[in-house]
């Protein structure tokens, strides 16, 4: 009886070490997870806030300069005066198509972003769900390990349920 009660108290151990060490794993797993995901927003935004800057810069430059040769040449060549301002014209038109461009390529990329974190949360859960089966499990198997003790203490004459702690 002893022997048996040893068998069970050993057991209960290594499955709470095996519970923990279920758990840690998933955790560290959940958690990789997360850090790559984020490393990933991380990455795509700075790639973003570039283009962004580079566009916005280009798009600085290209008007000081065009308002630079505007003003130089106003004074010289009034009759060129109308091709400065369509080059001016120009220059906004494909600054708002570049701003254009960039809020669908940054709505493209919550949306995208959005769609990954809900991955996550999906890949996430599934986990958890895995886990919570297998404690249920372990579980069950705690208690048929009981009712083979049972079992096996009411083959032995001088043992009596009473003997066996009652099941958690």
């Amino acid at each position: 009886m002893t022997a048996l009660q040893h068998i069970r108290e050993r057991a209960q151990m290594d499955d709470q070490k095996k519970n923990e060490e279920t758990i840690s794993s998933v955790a560290a797993e959940i958690k990789s997870m997360i850090e790559e995901l984020k490393s990933k927003f991380e990455k795509d935004r700075q790639s973003f806030a570039k283009a962004l800057s580079k566009s916005s810069k280009d798009c600085e430059n290209s008007l000081k300069n065009e308002t630079v040769k505007f003003q130089s040449l106003y004074e010289k060549f009034s009759k060129e005066k109308a091709a400065h301002l369509q080059a001016l014209k120009d220059i906004f038109s494909k600054f708002e198509e570049e701003k254009e461009k960039l809020f669908l390529r940054y709505e493209q990329l919550r949306k995208k972003e959005r769609n990954m974190i809900s991955q996550q949360e999906k890949a996430c859960n599934d986990k958890i769900a895995k886990l919570e089966e297998s404690l249920k499990k372990k579980k069950q198997d705690d208690k048929t390990f009981s009712i083979l003790r049972k079992t096996l203490g009411s083959f032995l004459d001088s043992a009596s349920d009473e003997d066996f702690p009652p099941d958690d």
